[in-house]
This record gives structure tokens, sequence and C-alpha cells, in this order.
């Protein structure tokens, strides 16, 4: 063959290899493009309600008729290296969740919430669309809160959904906006005078003047060993060395403090503007009842859609908590206050010496490690006392959900971290007295002590001597206002309280 002929043969190939290439990239152009549609999205993200949620949304449903489509959100922008290995990434993921999972078993409920969709939503792709973040319409809280994101965006480091979490998908319990008015409760009837308290018996306390009872368990005086002994799987150093104490009778809060009956301290007492906190420490140092200043309204419904009544009462600061036990106090004529966290393990622990009031080792029912993470843990116990990330769908329950512990006192271990009155200090056992009575804690600290774990838990952080401490900056890290808020928490929710009474003089308590 001539050399003319070969260069001729070359050249067809060659125009032949480009068109094929050409070719090929206009079908995985095609792909690509048609794998980033909401049509194609919507064949794997089976999830009942998202299409609906989505066309209810601004982000669907606007006056601009601009629809913004799910890649838009759930992807990085486009042209950048993180869009194509975000996609890629989620593309696979969403494959094999399609092929493999069983869609009727999936949590759905759980997907909804924050701490899921800060995983897979980009700020970046939210701040690409919305360039001017003080649009026509935005209220004056709206206009403080993102200065003061824009100001301390690397300090804070937030995502836009953390605030706008309807955005996307419409969520009709989920409220943007200063709360106004006070949330309908589920008793009617108005009590006049408080429960007399003449023996050592549970009862319950009706507050005078609304229609909110407590129901108080009798919990009797003992001795105990607090703290965690050496072998106890999961334990930490804080839990150590262990102390013999021993605590007075008291009565203490068959359950958290419940919405219900937060609402009425909050109805009689909330401050319907921004009254700066001096001013408030001062009101609330006074003796009359009608003096109490209350919390001034929440930004949004606090209980995150997830329901009132029962419910536990979240996201309220330490202060909150003493407040609205002084004011109970004021309302019953008793002594109200938190508990001590001798009294808290002492009434956890239910007159057992085990990790948990019921029978079983943290290391049954842990889900950590690689044998759990593939064969799961033994939920059939641990579920019938305790709500957690097992159980919870990553919200508060109800008490009517869980059995009571051996004094009769439910969820102490799980739904919610509840306040102690002392402050928190790692080596606090170290300080403690062998043989203590009654003891409060260190005279002074920085935080206070938080107990009983919560929600999103697992079990290994659940047992009777875990101990942890609030992390107040941090949990009011987003909060813009200032000063920030001393009523409400912005970046927590599994925090609440139970109370404690003193038995009134003249009640003998064996």
């Amino acid at each position: 063959m001539s050399k003319s002929g070969k260069s001729k043969k070359w050249l067809l190939a060659g125009l032949a290899g480009l068109v094929l290439g050409f070719s090929l990239m206009i079908v995985l152009n095609s792909l690509y493009v048609k794998s980033s549609s909401n049509e194609s999205c919507m064949m794997c993200h089976s999830h009942p309600d998202s299409d609906a949620s989505w066309k209810q949304s601004v982000h669907y449903n606007n006056g601009s008729g601009t629809a913004t489509d799910c890649a838009a959100c759930h992807l990085p922008p486009e042209g950048s290296l993180k869009h194509f290995t975000a996609k890629a990434k989620t593309g696979m993921k969403d494959v094999w969740s399609y092929l493999t999972k069983d869609t009727e078993k999936i949590d759905w409920d759980s997907k909804g919430q924050l701490e899921y969709a800060v995983n897979i939503v980009y700020n970046e792709s939210c701040e690409a669309c919305h360039v001017n973040l003080f649009p026509e319409g935005i209220t004056d809280e709206g206009v403080t809160a993102h200065l003061y994101y824009e100001d301390n965006a690397e300090k804070l480091d937030l995502q836009c959904i953390s605030c706008h979490l309807d955005a996307g998908h419409y969520n009709p319990d989920y409220q943007h906006a200063q709360m106004t008015g006070l949330p309908v409760t589920t008793s009617s009837e108005i009590y006049t005078e408080a429960a007399e308290v003449t023996v050592f018996e549970n009862y319950t306390e009706r507050i005078p003047g609304t229609s909110a009872s407590i129901s108080m368990v009798a919990v009797p005086g003992g001795t105990f060993t607090m703290g965690s002994p050496e072998n106890e799987p999961f334990r930490r150093s804080d839990e150590s060395p262990r102390r013999q104490v021993t605590v007075s009778p008291f009565f203490m809060g068959e359950t958290e403090v419940t919405w219900d009956q937060f609402w009425a301290f909050y109805g009689e007492t909330m401050s319907e503007g921004r009254i700066p906190p001096e001013v408030v420490y001062m009101n609330n140092s006074r003796e009359d009842v009608d003096a109490v200043s209350g919390p001034t309204p929440p930004f949004g419904y606090p209980d995150q859609g997830w329901g009132m009544g029962d419910r536990p009462v979240i996201t309220l600061t330490h202060y909150s908590a003493e407040t609205f036990c002084k004011w109970l106090s004021k309302k019953t004529g008793k002594k109200y206050r938190l508990p001590t966290e001798a009294e808290w393990e002492y009434a956890a622990r239910g007159g057992t010496d085990t990790p948990y009031f019921f029978g079983g080792s943290p290391k049954k029912y842990t889900d950590r490690g690689l044998w759990r993470g593939i064969f799961g843990a033994d939920t059939s116990v641990i579920s019938s006392y305790v709500i957690y990330a097992e159980n919870s769908r990553s919200r508060t329950g109800e008490p009517s959900d869980v059995k009571a512990n051996p004094f009769g006192l439910k969820n102490m271990l799980g739904n919610v971290m509840e306040y102690c009155s002392d402050w928190y200090a790692e080596d606090a056992y170290s300080r403690l007295q062998d043989g203590a009575v009654d003891p409060q804690g260190p005279e002074s600290g920085t935080e206070h002590v938080v107990r009983g774990g919560f929600y999103n838990d697992d079990a290994a952080d659940l047992r009777c001597a875990a101990r942890g401490h609030t992390e107040h900056d941090a949990w009011l890290k987003t909060d813009p206002q200032n000063p920030k808020s001393i009523w409400w928490y912005s970046d927590i929710k599994g925090i609440g309280f139970r109370v404690v009474c003193e038995v009134p003089d003249g009640v003998r308590a064996e």
C-alpha cells in the first residue's frame, strides 16, 4: 500500500474516532443531564410525601413562577469538582438504596429533621441562588439575623437550612417567625387551690389559677453508691471515684415538665418584649409571685412541630427551668426546685446498682462497633423503658411510650437531658466526701450538670451513672440577639427538666 493510502486510512480512523467520541460525549452528557432531572430523582427517592411537600414549598409554589429543581439544593453548584464528586457519591448511594432497601421500613419522619437535612443540602448552592439576603419584605428580625450570620459566617459554620428547613419541602408544623399568642393546652379545668400534702405519698399538684397539674412521686430517702464501677462498659473518668451518698426523702415529678405545664407558667409571666437581662434578674429576686418575669416569645414554635401536650418542654435554658420552679413554689406554697445530681442519680437507679434500672449490659444495647453495625443491637428490653436513638425517630416522646422505673418515674433515661442544680466539675466526685448526706455539688462553675441523655443518644450514653453538662455558648451560637436570650436555646433541642419538691414541714417521711 502506498504511503498516501496509509495516511488516508489513519485519517479516516481518526475521524471515525472523533465522531464516536463526540457521539459518546453527547450520550454521556445527555445521561448526565437527565440523571439530575427531577424525574430522575423521583425514580430513586420514593419518600411518600417528598414530591407533594416540594410542590407546596416556596421553592416551587411562589409568586415568581420559578421552580427550584432537586439538584439545585441537593448538589453543590454546577461546574465545580465538588459537584461532580457529590453527584457520583449521591448517585451510587441512591441506586444502592433503591435496590436493597424496603421503603416501607424507612423512618421517613427522621429524614425531615434538621440533623439529617444538613448532610444533603449545600450552603454554597443556597448562596448561588440567593445572592441578595435582604429581599424586599424581609422583617426587621430577618435583617438582624442575616447581618449576624454574615458577620460571623466562619465562626458559626452555619447552613442556611438551619433556619429555613421548610423552604424546599413544606412542613405546616415548622414556624420561622416569632411565636404569637399562647398555644392551646389540653386541659380546661381551672384549679383554685394547690394540693394539700399531709402524708409522704404520691400526690398530684394543682397549680392555682391554671389548668395545669403535675404528678409527683414520693421518693424514699436512702443510701446508694454514686458513680460507676471500673468494669462498667463505656464509663468515663468523671464518673469516679465512687462515693457512698445518703439522700433525704423528696418528691419528684413523675415525668419531665411538659409543654402544658410550662405554658401555664408562660401564660402568666411572659415578657412581651426584649427586657434587658439585668431587669429580669432584679424582678425575679422579689418574693411577689406577680413580679416574676417569664420568657419572651420564642422564635418559631419550640416543640419543632413534634407536638406539645404531655411531651417534655425543650430548648429552655437552665435559668428558665429555675424560674419555673420559683414561680411554681410561689403559686403552691411549697418548695419546688431542680434536683441535685445526687438526688437525680438516686432516683434514676430506683434502688438498683446496675448500669440501668432494668437488666442488661450496655454492650448488649449499644449500636457502636462493627459487629453492631452489621447485626444491630438488642432493643427488646431497653425500648420498653427508654426513648433513644433506636426508637425515637429523632424526636421526643410522650410518657405513655415507656414503662416506669422501680420508683414509679418515667423517662429518667433518654427522651431529654435533664437539668440538675449542681455546677459541673469533672472531678466533682474527688471533692465529694464518702458518706456525704444531701451533697449540693461544687460551689461555683461555668456549666451545669445535665443527666439522662436524650432521644438521639446511643444506649452507652444512657447509663444511670453517665454525666453530662450544659454547653451554654455553643447552645446559643446562632442566636442573633444582643444580648442573647436568657430563656431559650437556639442550638439544642433535647434538653428539659423535671422538678423536685422538698417534704413540707410536719410531714413525716420514713
